[in-house]
Protein backbone atom coordinates (compact mmCIF):
# COMPACT_ATOMS: atom_id res chain seq x y z
CA UNK A 1 0.00 0.00 0.00
CA UNK A 2 1.38 3.58 -1.02
CA UNK A 3 2.24 5.47 1.72
CA UNK A 4 -0.45 7.78 2.76
CA UNK A 5 1.46 11.03 4.94
CA UNK A 6 0.16 13.25 7.86
CA UNK A 7 1.44 16.37 6.13
CA UNK A 8 -1.11 15.85 3.03
CA UNK A 9 -4.39 15.90 5.56
CA UNK A 10 -3.81 17.75 8.46
CA UNK A 11 -5.64 20.90 9.31
CA UNK A 12 -3.41 24.02 9.13
CA UNK A 13 -5.56 26.60 11.24
CA UNK A 14 -6.71 24.75 14.52
CA UNK A 15 -8.17 26.43 17.03
CA UNK A 16 -5.77 26.67 19.59
CA UNK A 17 -5.93 27.94 23.55
CA UNK A 18 -3.31 29.05 25.66
CA UNK A 19 -2.63 28.47 29.51
CA UNK A 20 -3.30 31.42 31.16
CA UNK A 21 -7.19 31.52 29.26
CA UNK A 22 -10.15 31.34 31.23
CA UNK A 23 -12.28 28.08 30.14
CA UNK A 24 -15.48 30.53 29.06
CA UNK A 25 -13.19 32.07 26.49
CA UNK A 26 -12.15 28.64 25.69
CA UNK A 27 -15.64 27.61 25.29
CA UNK A 28 -16.19 30.59 23.24
CA UNK A 29 -13.35 29.42 21.10
CA UNK A 30 -14.42 25.99 20.34
CA UNK A 31 -17.82 26.46 19.59
CA UNK A 32 -17.22 28.65 17.20
CA UNK A 33 -14.31 26.89 15.39
CA UNK A 34 -16.78 23.54 15.45
CA UNK A 35 -13.97 21.26 16.85
CA UNK A 36 -13.99 19.20 19.45
CA UNK A 37 -10.67 20.61 20.62
CA UNK A 38 -7.44 21.76 20.88
CA UNK A 39 -3.75 22.23 21.39
CA UNK A 40 -2.46 24.36 23.92
CA UNK A 41 0.50 26.36 23.45
CA UNK A 42 3.16 28.41 25.10
CA UNK A 43 4.67 31.61 23.24
CA UNK A 44 7.09 29.91 20.89
CA UNK A 45 4.08 27.75 19.77
CA UNK A 46 4.86 24.83 21.45
CA UNK A 47 2.53 22.60 22.27
CA UNK A 48 2.66 22.26 26.23
CA UNK A 49 -1.35 20.36 26.48
CA UNK A 50 -4.54 20.10 24.56
CA UNK A 51 -8.06 21.02 25.93
CA UNK A 52 -11.26 18.77 25.02
CA UNK A 53 -14.98 19.35 24.80
CA UNK A 54 -15.28 17.21 27.62
CA UNK A 55 -12.79 18.89 29.49
CA UNK A 56 -14.69 22.35 29.30
CA UNK A 57 -17.76 20.66 30.50
CA UNK A 58 -16.23 18.91 33.61
CA UNK A 59 -15.41 22.61 34.56
CA UNK A 60 -18.46 24.55 33.36
CA UNK A 61 -20.79 22.03 35.08
CA UNK A 62 -19.06 22.53 38.25
CA UNK A 63 -19.23 26.37 37.39
CA UNK A 64 -22.95 26.12 37.43
CA UNK A 65 -23.25 24.51 40.68
CA UNK A 66 -20.94 27.16 42.46
CA UNK A 67 -22.22 29.70 40.27
CA UNK A 68 -18.96 31.07 39.61
CA UNK A 69 -16.19 30.18 37.92
CA UNK A 70 -12.86 31.15 38.28
CA UNK A 71 -10.42 28.18 36.05
CA UNK A 72 -8.09 28.46 33.77
CA UNK A 73 -7.09 26.33 30.29
CA UNK A 74 -4.53 24.77 32.95
CA UNK A 75 -6.23 23.66 35.48
CA UNK A 76 -8.39 21.38 33.07
CA UNK A 77 -6.20 20.67 30.41
CA UNK A 78 -4.18 17.53 29.37
CA UNK A 79 -0.58 17.81 29.93
CA UNK A 80 1.89 16.36 27.46
CA UNK A 81 -0.54 15.28 24.67
CA UNK A 82 0.13 12.78 22.27
CA UNK A 83 1.19 14.14 19.10
CA UNK A 84 2.71 13.02 15.68
CA UNK A 85 5.09 14.09 13.23
CA UNK A 86 4.10 14.93 9.58
CA UNK A 87 5.96 12.60 7.68
CA UNK A 88 4.33 9.66 9.78
CA UNK A 89 2.22 7.47 7.81
CA UNK A 90 -1.75 8.34 8.11
CA UNK A 91 -2.37 4.28 8.16
CA UNK A 92 -0.51 4.20 11.32
CA UNK A 93 -2.12 7.07 12.83
CA UNK A 94 -5.40 5.32 12.00
CA UNK A 95 -4.29 2.22 13.92
CA UNK A 96 -3.63 4.13 16.94
CA UNK A 97 -6.99 5.73 16.77
CA UNK A 98 -8.46 2.68 16.87
CA UNK A 99 -7.07 1.83 20.42
CA UNK A 100 -5.95 5.15 21.86
CA UNK A 101 -8.58 7.75 23.51
CA UNK A 102 -7.70 11.22 21.44
CA UNK A 103 -9.88 12.01 18.61
CA UNK A 104 -7.78 15.03 17.16
CA UNK A 105 -4.10 14.90 17.14
CA UNK A 106 -1.57 17.90 17.62
CA UNK A 107 0.81 17.64 14.58
CA UNK A 108 4.37 18.86 15.25
CA UNK A 109 7.67 19.59 13.59
CA UNK A 110 11.05 18.06 15.70
CA UNK A 111 10.99 21.13 17.98
CA UNK A 112 7.48 20.61 19.25
CA UNK A 113 6.12 23.88 17.39
CA UNK A 114 2.44 23.18 16.05
CA UNK A 115 2.07 22.51 12.45
CA UNK A 116 -1.82 22.16 12.64
CA UNK A 117 -3.87 19.02 13.59
CA UNK A 118 -5.44 15.21 12.40
CA UNK A 119 -8.45 14.68 13.16
CA UNK A 120 -10.61 11.17 12.72
CA UNK A 121 -12.33 12.86 9.82
CA UNK A 122 -8.78 14.16 8.11
CA UNK A 123 -7.56 10.42 8.69
CA UNK A 124 -11.46 8.73 6.86
CA UNK A 125 -10.80 11.16 3.69
CA UNK A 126 -7.03 10.11 3.83
CA UNK A 127 -7.78 6.36 3.63
CA UNK A 128 -11.06 7.11 1.51
CA UNK A 129 -9.39 8.97 -1.23
CA UNK A 130 -6.18 6.09 -0.81
CA UNK A 131 -9.24 3.15 -1.44
CA UNK A 132 -10.47 5.13 -4.67
CA UNK A 133 -7.38 5.57 -6.16
CA UNK A 134 -6.47 2.17 -6.45
CA UNK A 135 -9.82 1.35 -7.24
CA UNK A 136 -9.64 3.20 -9.94
CA UNK A 137 -6.01 2.41 -11.23
CA UNK A 138 -7.33 -1.46 -11.28
CA UNK A 139 -5.55 -2.39 -8.03
CA UNK A 140 -7.31 -5.11 -5.80
CA UNK A 141 -7.37 -6.11 -2.26
CA UNK A 142 -7.64 -9.06 -0.69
Amino acid sequence: MQSIKVKDYLNHRPVTFTDGMRIEQAVEKLLQSGQSGGPVVDSAHKVIGFLSEQDCIKKMLEATYQNESHSMVSDVMTKNPLCVRPDESVLLVAERMTSEKPKLYPVVDDDGRLLGVLSRANVLRAIDKHLHCNYESGHRFV
